[in-house]
């Protein structure tokens, strides 16, 4: 199973020369590299005026523009601007994403989201940050979630993170958690917010997504059918929806799929749900 995108790509599938799966999500955002702007140097302007203009290093301007290798612009000049800081690389013959993740240190299901999600990369967008959440939980005085996505807690019966498939052998990086529990069982909204999509998309089945304000958002999926609407603003523990078995599941055992997802500049990071969710 595989989405995020903006938004909504929830897990990319790898193996040791492609992906397995590539996701066709309607909400996966458009690769970075179709998403470049351009900009007209007018009189006065400098690369470091008009990467600061764009919360942008120069460096990166640079890496993007051949024509910049010298470091001054001219009067009239276009430049291509990215939405963010990194470099466009050409991916070698047979390279994979997870090779691209390797070799730049960041986390291969970002480096797919942002370039699309597609299955074979030949040119990609590599961003040049660490998308970890770090101080950014903190300055807002967030002490996680305030309740669970289940009535009951439940077994895990797959973890976040890099995993391998006991089918294949593949390996895949599941962006969530899948919690036991038998078909029909509602699901709960796990803190405050609004819903903002209530629908089927792709491989999540009957997904559900409530956004928590300050970038943070919560889904829920494979549900057989909804509760909550779009726009309805929903409580800690309020029904948003009922365990199903729609879309793709990861594991045969009837489950919840649960995330937890940061917004990036880059966009929606999945994060392991466990540290967010309140201890037993």
């Amino acid at each position: 199973m595989a989405i995020s995108c903006q938004d909504l790509c929830q897990k990319s599938i790898f193996s040791a020369v492609n992906i397995a799966q590539n996701p066709s999500s309607s909400l996966c955002q458009a690769p970075v590299l179709s998403r470049l702007k351009s900009h007209r140097v007018v009189s006065g302007e400098t690369l470091a005026s008009i990467a600061q203009g764009y919360n942008l290093l120069p460096e990166t301007l640079i890496r993007l523009n051949p024509n910049l290798k010298g470091g001054s612009v001219r009067v009239g000049q276009e430049i291509l601007i990215p939405p963010f800081n990194g470099i466009r690389v050409t991916v070698p013959k047979g390279g994979t994403w997870n090779d691209l993740a390797i070799a730049y240190g960041i986390r291969a299901d970002v480096l797919f989201e942002i370039n699309g999600c597609v299955k074979t990369p030949k040119v990609v967008f590599i961003p040049g940050v660490n998308w970890q959440i770090g101080e950014k939980i903190r300055r807002d005085n967030y002490t996680g979630l305030q309740g669970y996505p289940l009535p009951l807690r439940a077994k895990v019966g797959l973890s976040y993170g890099w995993q391998i498939n006991p089918t294949t052998g593949q390996s895949f990086f599941h962006g969530g958690i899948d919690l036991l529990a038998e078909i029909g069982t509602p699901v709960v909204a796990a803190d405050g917010g609004q819903v903002v999509f209530a629908a089927q998309e792709g491989t999540y089945g009957f997904l559900v997504v409530v956004d928590h304000g300050n970038g943070r958002q919560t889904r829920y999926a494979h549900l057989s059918r909804f509760k909550a609407k779009m726009g309805q603003t929903v409580q800690p523990g309020d029904v948003v929806g009922y365990v199903g078995n729609t879309g793709l599941p990861d594991i045969g055992e009837s489950h919840l799929h649960f995330e937890v997802r940061y917004k990036f500049p880059v966009g929606w990071v999945a994060q392991d749900p466990t540290t967010h969710l309140p201890q037993p």
